[in-house]
């Protein structure tokens, strides 16, 4: 089992009638030089703060104290922002830190403004549940029930 954690494979395909020793150098060599074009090319989106930093592009942060945080990462996705998030524990309620580039300064506003719209939107549109719940029961509370049986039921004979 350790063995199969330590090892990496990689899979070649190559399309060709005749497998010769020139075709397969030249098949790993493009293999290699993708992946190592992968490797050296700077992450997009979500990052950590160290990764973020390493971009030397300067950076700039937002307080958040949303508590649904995922909902911003599409926006951020389709800003193409590069973002890294990082939760502040010090304070009571917890806040967020939404780190970027400062080049990123406009979209970033940007999609902070469609989603801080889009969320007060959908606030607006739907109510509290608990609120309904507390009209219901003040309605409930305050209608009179009328307690004596009411013998005509309108059942069959008997």
């Amino acid at each position: 089992m350790q063995e199969q954690v330590n090892e990496k494979t990689v899979a070649l395909t190559v399309k060709g009638t005749k497998l010769t020793g020139r075709l397969l150098a030249r098949a790993m060599n493009a293999a290699l030089r993708r992946m190592k074009q992968a490797r050296d090319a700077p992450p997009q989106g979500k990052q950590t703060l160290k990764q973020l930093a390493k971009q030397n592009a300067g950076l700039s942060n937002i307080e958040i104290t949303d508590q649904n945080i995922k909902s911003f990462e599409p926006y951020a996705r389709k800003y193409g922002i590069d973002y890294a998030l990082k939760r502040d524990t010090v304070s009571t309620p917890p806040k967020w830190l939404v780190f970027f580039k400062a080049r990123d300064a406009d979209a970033m506003t940007a999609a902070f403004s469609e989603f801080s719209a889009k969320t007060l939107k959908r606030n607006a549109a739907k109510p509290s549940v608990l609120a309904q719940l507390n009209r219901f029961k003040e309605l409930v509370k305050n209608t009179v029930i009328d307690r004596v049986k009411n013998k005509d039921r309108g059942g069959p004979e008997r």
